[in-house]
């Protein structure tokens, strides 16, 4: 990311450069779309045009038909992911994107039960996907955690199953259990169990909320899963209440911008209530989301702060530090970043 100029002709510090954790990234979503391209000329996919292009699809999933639309795209991308080589690969490449743009901690989020059938089951695919974490996190030298996530599209009772084995895995790299998909579809208070088991465990709970649905979405998640951060979040902002009791009890919000552009959520990155909330003092976290589909990593997230919302270079660095306060690295490593962040801010 080449500096800009501000207004008078300043140079801007490089958000690039800027140490930050990253905390809202999905699996298959993480994938570089020349790879996909290739894995799917490997194995005979089809691929329809939308992922053929290299361009992000138009996407507007606000309604039922762009959310199936933006679930089989993603769906069809899972497909060419078969064997653990694959998984490996993509894997030390989301690592190598998120270490160009200046990430320095990444909690990644999957769904183990999605690959299971082509990996030999469910404890063979979350083994495989665990050591490829650690492989990529050696070579590459950033910190790598995973958020194992649920489908809230299927039975609570498979919910409660992944929440057992991500607590299995806890000291394996497992750091938080997470709950995805449509979040119109149902209640999230079916899956009181599995988050009690998670947390019973040790485990964050980090369920998604707030995005396509308002602030009762929002509330849902700290009211019946104790979310200790949220996935979205940005519909909080209807809610001055809830906005303070978000604040008062520092639970992160994993902002994504550029999704909630791409899915029609806001018209555009200046509606993104980013603003609202870090006025209101939200804890929030950038999050690129899914690169595959919407087009951008992790420093163009901080991008929109600074273009769209005005945020200083003082602002940007106070959001990496919310990154890094609501990521589940160690103390030590916290520390370490924060004082990154700071020599970054004094440059």
């Amino acid at each position: 990311m080449e500096s800009v100029r501000a207004r008078g002709g300043a140079a801007l510090r490089d958000l690039r450069l800027l140490p930050k954790a990253h905390l809202h990234l999905h699996f298959t979503g993480s994938m570089r779309s020349a790879t996909l391209l290739e894995l799917a000329d490997k194995y005979g996919v089809h691929l329809p045009e939308a992922l053929r292009s290299g361009e992000p699809p138009q996407l507007r999933a606000t309604d039922e038909r762009g959310w199936f639309r933006f679930q089989r795209l993603y769906d069809i991308a899972r497909s060419c992911l078969r064997e653990p080589e694959d998984i490996r690969r993509l894997v030390h490449e989301a690592a190598e994107e998120d270490v160009r743009d200046g990430s320095r901690w990444l909690e990644i989020q999957v769904d183990p039960t999605s690959y299971a059938p082509r990996l030999g089951g469910l404890i063979p695919a979350l083994e495989i996907i665990l050591d490829a974490v650690h492989s990529a996190s050696r070579d590459t030298g950033l910190g790598i955690r995973v958020v194992v996530a649920a489908n809230r599209m299927k039975h609570p009772l498979d919910a409660r199953t992944l929440a057992r084995l991500a607590v299995r895995y806890a000291d394996r790299g497992v750091v938080g259990f997470g709950l995805s998909n449509d979040e119109r579809r149902g209640f999230a208070r079916d899956f009181d169990r599995a988050f009690a088991i998670a947390r019973e465990g040790g485990l964050l709970a980090a369920p998604h909320g707030g995005e396509l649905s308002g602030p009762a979405s929002v509330r849902d998640c700290l009211d019946d899963l104790h979310a200790g951060r949220v996935g979205h979040g940005v519909r909080a902002a209807e809610d001055p209440v809830l906005l303070s009791r978000l604040a008062s009890r520092g639970v992160t919000c994993e902002v994504c911008p550029a999704s909630n552009v791409a899915l029609g959520v806001y018209e555009k990155p200046e509606d993104v209530p980013l603003r609202t909330l870090f006025d209101a003092g939200v804890p929030m976290a950038l999050g690129a989301d899914d690169p595959l589909l919407f087009g951008s990593r992790l420093a163009a997230q901080y991008e929109i702060a600074r273009t769209a919302h005005s945020f200083t270079d003082a602002e940007l660095a106070e959001l990496a530090r919310q990154s890094v306060r609501g990521s589940r690295a160690p103390q030590d490593e916290q520390q370490r970043l924060l004082t990154e962040i700071d020599a970054w801010l004094a440059a």
